[in-house]
């Protein structure tokens, strides 16, 4: 019998290899959309993905932090971090869909997905290339295990990982991308500065495809969204939202400051919270 859409995500899943990962992700994608995979299939999550040995993985409190430096050392290390960012979401894309797959599920849902994990194999591949331009590759670096918790905390409930991974962490990749953009295009690396446009400007996608499916959640529960999500997001997110908020793109992707722009008790506007892509 052939394997259905959720059984080739869990492969993907699976795979330790990064650059192996992406290219089978990008081939299910190509698959799915020819229609070659005849069912969406049943859940068939593993409790975890498979990693390489490399990148050493630390706890986020124990990684170096990052200088502002346009210097060939310090880009580097931020395409490093963006490279292992991308190889989560991959995860995360792929996850959502072999854990929540359901034939009450619309299909589109995984139309959606599918998408979002093709794109963010590209995103992962073009930023592999342009480390290996500049003479190193992903896991020669650290790299912290942060990423995943997220996937954990909401893996019992898919209104809950809409709200946090898409509409939280891939939100918070809309504010922060475009100065990181900046930076590369002062020091003059216009190739790296190009590969994250291509990220930015899909990315408002992947938040686009995250708010509505959250709200499609919503209305099959009769809840009503803005509550629902400042919710779960206190229930599921350690800390408060960090500005400064990207409020064009962000509402570019449907996902307008009603939700996100919350007081704190104290009466100032934003709370510091931990920051998911350091």
């Amino acid at each position: 019998m052939a394997p259905t859409l959720s059984e080739l995500a869990r492969d993907i899943l699976l795979c330790a290899d990064p650059a192996e990962k992406a290219a089978m992700a990008q081939s299910v994608a190509v698959r799915w959309r020819l229609g070659d995979i005849a069912a969406v299939g049943l859940p068939c999550a593993p409790v975890s993905p498979a990693y390489a040995d490399r990148p050493i993985l630390m706890l986020p409190k124990d990684m170096p932090r990052r200088r502002a430096s346009g210097q060939l050392q310090n880009r580097v290390a931020l395409l490093h971090a963006v490279a292992h960012i991308e190889l989560n979401a991959i995860n995360l894309a792929w996850d959502i869909i072999c854990r929540f797959a359901s034939p009450d599920i619309p299909d589109q849902f995984f139309e959606d997905w599918v998408r979002v994990g093709d794109e963010e194999a590209k995103h992962f591949l073009l930023v592999q290339k342009r480390l290996e331009e500049l003479g190193t590759t992903y896991g020669d670096m650290l790299a912290h295990d942060g990423l995943w918790q997220a996937a954990k905390t909401t893996s019992h409930d898919l209104m809950a990982r809409l709200a946090i991974v898409p509409l939280v962490f891939e939100a918070r990749g809309l504010d922060v991308t475009p100065a990181m953009i900046a930076k590369l295009q002062r020091a003059g690396d216009m190739q790296s500065a190009a590969c994250l446009q291509i990220i930015y400007d899909d990315e408002i996608g992947h938040v686009a495809i995250g708010k509505t499916w959250f709200d499609w959640c919503c209305c099959q529960n009769k809840l009503e969204p803005i509550s629902t999500w400042k919710t779960l997001v206190a229930q599921h997110f350690a800390g408060k939202l960090k500005p400064p908020f990207n409020e064009a793109a962000r509402t570019q992707a449907n996902f307008p400051p009603d939700y996100y722009l919350m007081e704190s008790e104290d009466g100032n506007e934003y709370e510091q919270t931990a920051q998911h892509n350091a």
